[in-house]
């Protein structure tokens, strides 16, 4: 769970960093069966980060505080 914009920030940094390999897979991967294979896991944690950002974004700061 994301407590902090510190955390936000290096969390979005992971996701533009999974995002730019999964792009780059899909230039290099010339069977789409082996595409999905190799990206499967990526895109599925860039759903789960992108679900802890939603929350993180979601709650007022003050609600933060309180924990």
């Amino acid at each position: 769970m994301i407590v902090n914009d510190r955390e936000l920030d290096v969390t979005l940094g992971r996701i533009a960093h999974f995002q730019r390999q999964i792009a780059h897979l899909r230039n290099i991967e010339t069977h789409p069966e082996n595409y999905r294979g190799s990206v499967s896991g990526f895109l599925a944690e860039v759903d789960r980060m992108q679900l802890e950002v939603r929350e993180y974004l979601s709650l007022h700061p003050t609600e933060l505080e309180r924990g």
